[in-house]
């Protein structure tokens, strides 16, 4: 194992500060929470395909996020989790245009039904209906969130000389 070294708990740190801003500025426009949403935050799940050492602070800074969330405890739960998840596994893509992958698909897995659970309060048709209209609208907001802005977030990170030591050995940079 690895040690933890004082610049891991800088970018861990920096990732929470950075999505629970992020997420509390979206939150002003109504994009934060719910099953139409464009989270900008969800964005920088793709540090940790550089970054491995941001997967943390990501985790933490939707938990931030997550104690302003209408769906009360389940989003802080299970949104969390679906962040920490999601981010545990980007590490892990061989390549940089596969890193938002995961958020969107462990996301889409698991806030969908949260969602439709708080909606409905049962699991009916009514319940499926919602889960289906759910999935299909938080893929889109999370498709555009980490594919378009953490894809160019990816490309413009990756050109930092500054940055090289504390990337991951075996991330690939993205071509220009």
């Amino acid at each position: 194992m690895r040690k933890i070294t004082v610049r891991d708990l800088v970018l861990a740190a920096m990732a929470a500060a950075l999505y629970a801003v992020m997420g509390y500025f979206g939150n002003v426009f109504g994009l934060t929470f719910g099953p139409v949403q464009i989270r900008f935050a969800e964005a920088l799940t793709v540090l940790p395909f550089l970054f491995p050492a941001a997967a943390p602070g990501l985790a933490i800074g939707c938990l931030i996020t997550n104690l302003l969330s209408p769906y009360g405890p389940m989003d802080i739960i299970f949104g969390t989790l679906a962040t920490a998840v999601a981010a545990g596994l980007t590490m892990k893509m061989p390549k940089w245009y596969l890193a938002a992958l995961p958020p969107i698909l462990v996301n889409a897995l698991i806030l969908p039904p949260m969602w439709a659970w708080a909606e409905v309060g049962a699991v009916n048709a009514a319940f499926w209906m919602a889960c289906g209209f759910n999935a299909v609208t938080f893929i889109l907001g999370e498709a555009l969130a980490c594919y378009v802005l953490g894809t160019l977030l990816l490309k413009a990170l990756a050109r930092v000389e500054f940055l090289r030591p504390a990337m991951r050995p075996a991330a690939q940079a993205p071509s220009a």
